[in-house]
């Protein structure tokens, strides 16, 4: 697919089925876009397409399968958009560390493809807003899911969600100060048995969707 050139073409790419819950669309709206007039199109789209596959089917899916609706607040940020915002401080990484980050069409220093999403769980968010520890669901997501980096956030327990070709393991925390639960490469300080208490009473796991129809969904043309 190429970089769309018109409105028409930019609403094809948002038809592209990502899994079996998403489509492109919601990940390309960007309030940094949309206020600043900055078009947020990928260039490179089936670069785009093919990270955003990795992210829904392998973490979005399982995560709504399980919880239920979950909240996009920020998805896929074309380089204009991102770097806009890395230069006047709205909340974005420079270009370079956000490849394979929000800039879901450029690879990272390595070459790996990947994708990120800021995201909030509503069934969880209840319970935060009561005084919930953001750890229950680090250590859930971390336990069920193979992520790459988690980033979570003060309003909502909000969080950024990265998947990775060859993923880095990495959780941190905004909340309560600047803390990291665990580092790339390294094993969890609390042992599973008890990791799994303070999630005992979430949903039931559901990891699995129906398989993806045989050759993929398709992508229009």
């Amino acid at each position: 697919m190429r970089r769309p050139q018109s409105m028409w073409s930019l609403e094809t790419l948002g038809r592209v089925r990502l899994s079996k819950y998403f489509f492109m669309r919601p990940f390309l709206y960007s309030e940094i876009g949309s206020f600043h007039q900055i078009p947020n199109i990928p260039d490179d789209p089936n670069l785009a397409i093919a990270a955003g596959q990795g992210l829904c089917q392998n973490l979005l899916d399982p995560l709504v399968q399980t919880f239920g609706v979950i909240n996009l607040r920020s998805g896929l940020r074309s380089e204009a958009v991102n770097g806009f915002g890395n230069e006047n401080a709205l909340n974005c990484a420079s270009n370079a560390n956000d490849a394979a980050g929000h800039i879901w069409d450029r690879r990272d220093a390595d070459g790996r493809m990947g994708a990120c999403v800021s995201l909030v769980i509503p069934w969880f968010a209840d319970q935060y807003d009561r005084g919930r520890h953001w750890h229950d669901l680090a250590w859930w997501i971390h336990d069920h899911l193979p992520y790459s980096e988690l980033r979570f956030f003060p309003k909502l327990c909000a969080f950024n969600l990265t998947w990775n070709e060859v993923p880095k393991r990495e959780i941190r925390g905004w909340i309560g100060g600047n803390s990291v639960l665990i580092r790339a490469g390294e094993d969890p300080v609390e042992p599973l048995n008890q990791r799994e208490k303070r999630y005992a009473d979430f949903p039931p796991f559901r990891g699995c969707p129906p398989p993806v129809p045989p050759g993929g969904f398709v992508v229009p043309h």
